[in-house]
């Protein structure tokens, strides 16, 4: 490895600078990377400025309840985050796998705590083949690694091929997903907790819908774990 390192130095999952070892960040990306920690909203996670105590939930929780559990992400998707997250998810990246799962398990340390299996989002059919793997799914395992969690990369499957999200509006989102979800057939969920695993989470459209699909099927709590959320109040 010595070696190779020396032909190849490794470097940043970020912006490719030489870093000291493979699959980490360089100082500058490090610093740039915004991490959500507590203080928190017990429901969806969004960063409180001060301790508001126990169980204390932010205005737009107690407006409109999140349509699953709770919600976890590691970062903010911001202009220091988005080259990475994008480098995994379309860059075949997929060495940043293991740091970004551990920034998860950190994360979302409360909710994998109670969690009987985690599941990824999935990907289309199409779509795994033309990217060749489904990167919520590469987190999920990853974090069955670091938890002892049962990781079930195919609990559920997309039915149907569905446009991009990203130039969507927070409905035209929702109705986008509406019933392109379904648990695969010999997969039962009755009685487990599921905690639900996705790159970056903008709306909740997605995460509601299969929620809904695995709450139908049985599973008695399903939470949301992402890597990465956008913290726009207009988008939440």
């Amino acid at each position: 490895m010595r070696l190779l390192d020396l032909i190849l130095p490794p470097r940043c999952l970020g912006c490719g600078e030489a870093v000291a070892a493979a699959g980490t960040l360089c100082g500058t990306c490090w610093r740039g990377v915004t991490f959500i920690t507590a203080p928190q909203c017990a429901g969806c996670g969004r960063p409180f400025p001060h301790d508001m105590g126990d169980g204390a939930l932010c205005a737009i929780c107690v407006a409109a309840p999140l349509a699953f559990g709770r919600l976890r992400a590691a970062v903010l998707y911001d202009d220091a985050s988005r080259p990475l997250i994008l480098g995994f998810k379309h860059g075949d990246r997929t060495e940043a796998a293991p740091l970004l799962a551990s920034w998860m398990a950190r994360a979302g340390a409360d909710l994998l705590a109670e969690a009987d299996v985690i599941a990824p989002v999935p990907l289309h059919r199409w779509r795994l083949f033309a990217r060749r793997y489904n990167q919520a799914a590469l987190l999920a395992l990853r974090l069955g690694r670091l938890t002892g969690v049962g990781a079930v990369p195919d609990l559920l499957v997309r039915r149907r091929r569905t446009p991009s999200q990203g130039s969507l509006s927070r409905q035209g989102r929702a109705r986008n997903v509406a019933g392109a979800f379904a648990l695969r057939p010999g997969r039962p969920v009755a009685g487990l907790r599921v905690v639900l695993v996705d790159d970056v989470y903008t709306t909740g459209a997605t995460a509601a819908e299969c929620a809904r699909v695995l709450t139908r099927a049985g599973a008695v709590r399903v939470d949301v774990l992402a890597l990465a959320r956008v913290l726009k109040e207009e988008m939440i």
